[in-house]
């Protein structure tokens, strides 16, 4: 089939998703439809997923979620309860994947699923979350990457919740060895030239990086010190995002032996 997923808005923007999320159904006309990512449940995106399976005659056959978060995720039983048929596949994460009472199918790294006539392969990209993935089209080199990046933006890592600045280095070089054509994010625009982009997020988060380590070489101890050192004119909304990718920051140097941490106190070593 030709390959042309349709970008369908979740309709729930806010201060950590921005204008809300995007999701992405494949559709066969007379056949099987795949769905990336669930949303959220809100009765406009699923209207639109009805109106673009009538109009090709088609049925959603399986939901392919990216991960857990609750933007992503949430939308599961929702969709369960319009679309009885539907499957629903993940990476597992039991302690999120209990949240949304649905059967999960667990998705393991090289998994390939059918998707509107055509396949996609599961590549685990952890970091982000545990269980985060990257949905990948060899055909036309396009890949559906969740909260991998945000174009234009920055990619939280929460390291109270699994998140893991480590692995998520890892997970963007193994991105960018696929020599991608197209990025689907799921926050922000189609990326048509994604070499750049996922380089200026490995930069970014060097760049963080050397501010955490000039902050505790001046003596700031704390996480909210090394946030206010390095955050400038940062929106109050966004402080608790701020706040763990510091310390997503700070486990990573802990782990590499460069820093060290007793009562929530931090130095370098």
């Amino acid at each position: 089939m030709s390959f042309h997923p349709i970008k369908l808005a979740a309709h729930n923007p806010g201060p950590m998703t921005g204008p809300g999320n995007n999701t992405y159904l494949l559709v066969e006309p007379g056949g099987d439809a795949a769905l990336i990512d669930a949303g959220v449940g809100e009765p406009r995106h699923l209207a639109a997923i009805n109106h673009h399976l009538d109009e090709r005659g088609a049925r959603l056959a399986r939901v392919l979620v990216t991960h857990g978060h609750a933007d992503h995720a949430s939308g599961a039983p929702a969709l369960a309860a319009a679309h009885s048929g539907a499957s629903f596949h993940k990476y597992p994460w039991p302690e999120e994947d209990v949240r949304y009472p649905v059967t999960w199918s667990p998705l393991a790294d090289g998994d390939s699923l059918p998707a509107g006539g055509d396949s996609l392969l599961a590549v685990h990209t952890a970091g982000h979350s545990p269980d985060h993935l990257v949905f990948w089209h060899e055909g036309s080199r396009t890949a559906f990457t969740g909260d991998l990046v945000i174009p234009g933006g920055s990619v939280m890592i929460d390291g109270s919740r699994g998140g893991d600045l480590g692995s998520y280095l890892v997970a963007l070089e193994r991105l960018l060895a696929l020599r991608p054509r197209i990025l689907l994010p799921a926050h922000g625009p189609e990326v048509a030239d994604p070499a750049p982009v996922l380089n200026d997020h490995l930069e970014h988060r060097r760049m963080r990086e050397r501010q955490v380590i000039a902050s505790l070489a001046a003596g700031r101890d704390t996480v909210q010190a090394i946030v206010e050192s390095i955050y400038d004119g940062l929106d109050g909304a966004l402080g608790p995002a701020a706040r763990q990718n510091v310390l997503a920051h700070l486990e990573k140097l802990k782990r590499e032996g460069r820093a060290t941490e007793e009562n929530a106190r931090w130095t370098l070593r």
